[in-house]
Order: C-alpha cells, then structure tokens, then sequence
C-alpha cells in the first residue's frame, strides 16, 4: 500500500497485509529540489497575501520518489491498492485537452517531462494563501451571508479553492480523478449534508463550474486500476487499484483511528482538534468536513494559532525555560485556579479573533499579572477551555465512551495531560503519530478495497497497535469545570476583536 502526501515534503509508506510498515522515504521539496528556489515548498509573493507552490515540482517530486523506490528494489508488483493524502485548500488547474497527454504518457519519459505544458497556471494557491478575501465576502454575500454559507457547505469562506489530492489521484489514475467528499466539504462548494455540490455555491463563482469539478464521490472509492504507465515504467501489477485520494487533515483522523466520541488534540506550534461528530452545527469558526471514513458521519475541524509558542514563552517567563519548573508550578496549584482565568494571544488567534493577554480574577475583574504558578496554570486551563468550548459549539458532546487521542510535543508532559483530561472529564491517551497522514492513506486504500461489503475501518484496522492510556480526569473534575467553562465563554466575549474596538497587545 502506497501513500503520498505532498506538503513541505512527499512522502511515502507502504504496509503490509499486517499493517506493519515495510517502506518509508520521502522527498523534501527546498532540498532535493533546488532548481525551484521554493522555502518551505512554497513561494511567498510580495503582497504577502498570495502564496503558491509549483505545480511541476509536485510531479517531479513524485518521479524522484518512484525511482528511490526502484532504486532500492522495491517490488512494486505486489501493491494491490494505494490512495494518498494532498495538502487540504490547494488548487490544480489543467489546461483543456491536457487529458489526452495525461493519459498517454510515454512510460520512456519522467512524468514531469510529459506534463510540463499541461497547467494553465504553473503556480498552485495552496492553504497559506489569503489574497481572495474579496471573493469569500462575494460568495458570503451571494447564498445569503456568512453563516447561511457554513450551513450549507460546513464553514463560512475563507480565501482557499482545492484540490491537490485529487490532483495526485489523477497522476495515477492517468485520467482525471473526481474529489472525493471529505476533501471537497473544505471547499465551500459541496452540500455537506447532501453529498452534492450546491447550485447556489457554484452559480456565485463562475458558469460552467460543475462540470470542471466532476461528480464528488465516497472517501473510500475505488477510481480504477492504475495508468498503465506506472505498470510499464514500475512494474506495478496492472490489478493495483487506486483508492480516492483526501486532504491531509481527513486522513490523519484514519491515521488516529478516532471512532464516533473521540476527539484528537495535536499539540504542535499550532494545535488542531479533529472530532468526530455525528450531528454538527456548523459555525462561523472552524470546519465541518464530512468524514472520510463513514459516509454517515462528519468531522470537525479547529485550528488555534497559539499553541507551543505561546506555552514556550511563558515557560520562559515563569519557570526559567525549564518544562520540569513549569511541571511543579502546574502541580502545585489546584484545579480551577482558585477561579482565575487567562486569554494567551502572542499573535492573532483564529478562534477566537483576539490577541493580548487578558488575565481575570475570580470576580471577573481584569487584573494586570498573576504570580507565576497561577499564570502557568491559567494558561493551561484556559487553552483546554478554548479547546473544549468551541469543540462543542460545532456540535460536539463529551460521552462516557470519549477518549482523547494527543499528540505533538506537548503530549509527552503527564502534568499538561492531566489538565487536559479534566478539562473533557475524558481519559486521554497518547500515540505515536509523526506520519498520520500517511499512515491514514495507507490504511485507507486497503478499506478500500473492501468498503463496498460493509467492512469499517475499524475492522481493518484492528492489528494496529493501540494507543497508550496516559492519565484519567480527576474525580469531581466535571463539577468544577462546569461553571468555569461558562465563565470563560462569557469572558471571552470581552476580548474578542471588532471592527469598533481595537485589539491591543499587553
């Protein structure tokens, strides 16, 4: 099983019948790729608003890693499926007709060389590009505002098109591959409760759209055989199916194996949640994906700005750069802060739109500092409060059966943990994740070779080994969260920016 995912890096695994890993290799795209004078796969434009990357370095990137393979003796006439995973909110353009050349690719040649001429722009927006804001308010404006738009497509606009997965689905399909319907409810285009694009959506943008995009299809599609490309110049077996390829974020909740009531905390320069949610409501923050696993279900999606650098720089602060100071000084206060609440945003936050320190006592008063053990605590509370608050104001309810899978950095500190289990009242377990994306891809593509007898994920993926238990809420930690989460909802109104008030950094 082949997985690729094409971000700062491509890269690939390949598992077996066991779901052990027996290849792993990547290509990074600034080193191994210099003559496109890309920094951190990207190219940032002046305007600091427009950021794209080059179609054709994806493509080479591809040939560099199947010639790596080979190289190394790689068998690759024993793939029977492969699917991938793309950066999400990246967009492809073909030029028209470019599917004949796609199709008949001369297997003598790189694949890069049969496709230069095949994009009618060479340069992809991808995620980290904003210069669209007035075509998401036009959008907004024309299907009757922002959260009229998040009700249909699960998340207001945000200046983003897609796709790159289904762009390198296409690569190895030798024929244009459709999005598939997790990836494509990330694109303010598909019905996400209908599995369809909307009309309405797809008017406000240009004429003729659905039949450039295609029809949308399950997330465990099988598309077809592979090109006969790969079998002539690889020796992939001609039988290898390809399974529909999805966004990054979609296929690191198959990497993590959530099941329904799992909620995924990375804990990275930036945390991300991902939920599995059965009944969302989508909001005028984060993203409600349909879920790549149960066509059934959906997922959720937040993303917070401030998450390693912020719990770094008041380590820094108040424990003296020293994780195990900043350890005793979280144990030594208690749970709830004795009511003092903190807002930590060095840079603008994204939910919720605030920047600053706000630091409230437990009359709701601001007060200017805190000693530096409450400071500590402040903040770890109040990120999990955040975290748990917005978690449910896209629909998502805590069960008894809800675990909480961490990873990232901050997931190696039990103490961090331990706040965060009483936060959710929830257990919290920890696990191995540096490829989920990959990994997800991987387990994905055998799913899907048995997904259209019923088979879940979960059954074929139950040889994985499990996630480790860390710790367990405290007892009586849903009592006293309780208040204090509705407090901090409140509060958190207090700092949110508008358009009337300004947003100042302590």
């Amino acid at each position: 099983m082949l997985v690729f995912c094409p971000h700062l890096q491509l890269k690939v695994i390949a598992i077996d019948e066991q779901l052990r890993v027996i290849y792993e290799d990547n290509v990074h795209f600034d080193k191994d790729l210099p003559e496109f004078k890309t920094q951190g796969g990207v190219y940032i434009h002046s305007d600091r608003l427009t950021v794209t990357s080059p179609v054709l370095m994806w493509v080479k990137a591809l040939d560099m890693i199947l010639q790596k393979m080979k190289s190394s003796g790689f068998n690759f006439s024993q793939v029977r499926a492969l699917s991938g995973a793309g950066q999400q909110h990246g967009s492809v353009y073909w030029k028209k007709g470019s599917i004949q050349i796609l199709k008949n690719a001369s297997s003598e040649l790189p694949l890069h060389q049969s496709l230069k001429a095949c994009f009618s722009v060479s340069n992809s927006p991808i995620w980290m590009d904003s210069s669209t804001a007035s075509q998401c308010s036009t959008l907004e404006k024309a299907v009757g505002g922002a959260q009229r738009l998040a009700s249909i497509t699960g998340s207001r606009a945000y200046e983003r098109i897609s796709l790159v997965s289904s762009f390198a689905a296409s690569l190895f399909l030798g024929a244009y591959a459709p999005i598939d319907y997790s990836d494509g409810s990330g694109m303010n285009l598909l019905h996400i409760w209908e599995k369809a694009w909307s009309a309405s959506c797809l008017d406000a943008c240009a004429p003729g759209l659905e039949e450039k995009l295609g029809c949308p299809v399950p997330s465990h599609s099988v598309l077809g055989p592979i090109s006969p490309y790969y079998s002539q110049r690889y020796r992939f077996s001609p039988d290898c199916k390809v399974v529909a390829f999805t966004g990054d974020n979609p296929a690191s909740l198959a990497g993590m194996r959530l099941q329904e009531g799992d909620i995924a905390i990375s804990l990275g320069t930036s945390d991300t949640l991902f939920l599995w949610i059965q009944e969302p409501t989508p909001a005028l923050e984060g993203h409600i994906l349909c879920n790549p696993v149960d066509s059934q279900a959906y997922m959720a999606l937040l993303c917070f700005k401030n998450g390693s650098l912020m719990r770094e720089r008041i380590r820094d602060d108040c424990a003296s750069g020293s994780w195990d100071e900043f350890s005793k000084a979280l144990s030594s206060t208690v749970a709830g802060n004795n009511g003092n609440l903190g807002f930590y945003f060095d840079v603008m936050e994204i939910t919720p739109e605030a920047v600053g320190i706000h630091r409230f006592n437990r009359d709701n008063q601001k007060v200017s500092d805190f000693p530096k053990e409450v400071e500590i605590r402040a903040l770890i509370e109040g990120q999990f409060m955040a975290k748990r608050i917005h978690a449910e104001k896209l629909g998502y309810k805590v069960m008894p059966r809800t675990r909480i899978l961490a990873t990232g950095g901050a997931s190696h500190n039990k103490k961090i943990l331990q706040v965060l289990s009483d936060v959710f009242n929830a257990p919290v377990y920890t696990i191995d994740t540096a490829n989920s994306a990959c990994l997800g891809s991987a387990y994905r593509a055998i799913h899907g070779l048995v997904a259209e007898t019923n088979v879940s994920l979960a059954d074929v993926v139950k040889l994985a080994p499990e996630p480790r238990l860390a710790v367990t809420p405290t007892a009586g930690a849903e009592e006293l969260y309780r208040p204090l989460l509705k407090r901090y909802a409140e509060l958190e109104q207090k700092v949110v920016c508008s358009p009337t008030s300004s947003c100042l950094v302590k």
